[in-house]
């Protein structure tokens, strides 16, 4: 399968386990799409990224690199909500990079 398909769907699925608590906190549905499309732009990324590190930092690197501007806007207002946040993120995104590996037979 393409690597792009592979890192998108990925993301798809990283998106939809990262809204099962947002859901379930009654989160804006502003919050859950923001957060859902970060997951999907993360796959694409960890999908056409060439970087020469390990898949799994590279992902929580680009999950985090893609978190940056909205963890910006989060901590202004309430800098214990990136404790959370940041817990995911790591989890996500190093899930999103050992499947990534695997699905498309990376190094």
């Amino acid at each position: 399968m393409n690597k792009i398909i592979i890192g998108i769907l990925l993301g798809i699925i990283a998106g939809i386990i990262d809204l099962i608590p947002m859901i379930l906190q009654n989160l804006s549905w502003d919050a859950n799409l923001s957060a859902f499309s970060m997951w999907v732009v993360v796959g694409f990324l960890t999908s056409v990224t060439d970087i020469k590190i390990n898949q799994i930092f590279k992902s929580i690197l680009i999950a985090f690199l893609a978190l940056l501007p909205t963890a910006i806007l989060l901590a202004w207002k309430d800098p214990s909500t990136l404790i959370p946040i940041s817990i995911m993120t790591i989890i996500l995104g190093g899930l999103l990079g050992f499947f990534f590996k695997i699905l498309s037979k990376t190094k």
